[in-house]
C-alpha cells in the first residue's frame, strides 16, 4: 500500500492510501522525470501573475504570486504516474495544499460546484471532480526536490494530483473555474479519459 507523506510546520503527518498496489497496472518505474508537453514552454512573470477563482462560487476571488507564497507551505512526498506508462515514486514536492490555498483566498464554493476546470497561462486546460481537487494530497507546487520547479516541468506553478494520471497535473496553472457540470479539457477533448484513475487504467475515454 502506497502512502504520501506531508510535513507541515508542526511535524510529520502520514495519510493512508486505499488498499491497492503502489504501482498502477502496466506502469514502469523510473527515476527520470521526462519532459512531455503539448505546447511551447511559456515565460511567466511572477511579478505580474494573478491566480483566479471563478464560476460556481459565492463570489470570485484572486491571488497575487506574493499572496500565494504566503499560504502555509507544505512539503510532500508523492508518486507520479504518467499516462504514457511510466511512474516516478517517492518524489518530494513543495508548495501549498489546494485546500489551504482556497481557505487563504476565502473561496467559498456554491452547492452547485461539482467540477473544476483548470486553466493555464497557455491554452491548456483539464477537468477534475471537486473531490479530487480538495483531496488531502492535491497541491499547487512550485518546488521539486527542494529547488524551484523547472519551467519545463510547469514552473513556476503546477497542479499536483497524485491520485490521477499526470496529464491532470496541469503545468503553468493560472486559475480554477468551478462548474456544475463536467466538460472536457485539452486532452480529454482529444480522446483521453474524463477522470484518469491510474489503478483503473482510465487512459482513454
Amino acid at each position: 500500500m502506497g502512502i504520501f507523506q506531508r510535513k507541515p510546520a508542526d511535524g510529520p503527518e502520514f495519510a493512508p492510501r486505499p488498499a491497492r498496489p503502489r504501482v498502477p497496472p502496466n506502469q514502469t518505474v523510473t527515476t527520470t522525470f521526462y519532459t512531455l508537453t503539448a505546447e511551447g514552454v511559456p515565460a511567466v512573470d511572477t511579478d505580474h501573475f494573478t491566480f483566479r477563482f471563478w464560476g460556481e462560487l459565492l463570489q470570485p476571488a484572486e491571488m497575487t504570486w506574493q499572496q500565494l507564497m504566503g499560504v502555509k507551505h507544505t512539503v510532500m512526498t508523492a508518486d507520479f504516474h504518467c499516462v504514457t506508462g511510466w511512474s516516478m515514486l517517492g518524489t518530494e514536492w513543495g508548495g501549498a495544499l489546494v485546500r489551504d490555498v482556497l481557505e487563504a483566498a476565502d473561496v467559498k464554493l456554491s452547492p452547485q460546484a461539482h467540477f473544476v476546470f483548470v486553466h493555464c497561462v497557455t491554452e491548456f486546460t483539464t477537468n477534475l471532480p471537486v473531490e479530487a481537487l480538495l483531496a488531502d494530497d492535491t497541491m499547487l507546487v512550485w518546488e521539486w526536490k527542494g529547488l524551484p520547479l523547472p519551467t519545463a516541468h510547469g514552473g513556476p506553478l503546477r497542479l499536483l494530483v497524485p491520485s490521477l494520471y499526470a496529464w491532470k497535473d496541469a503545468k503553468w496553472v493560472s486559475g480554477f473555474e468551478f462548474m456544475s457540470e463536467d466538460r472536457p479539457g485539452f486532452w480529454e477533448s482529444r480522446g483521453y479519459h474524463m477522470h484518469g484513475d491510474p489503478w483503473k487504467e482510465e487512459r482513454y475515454g
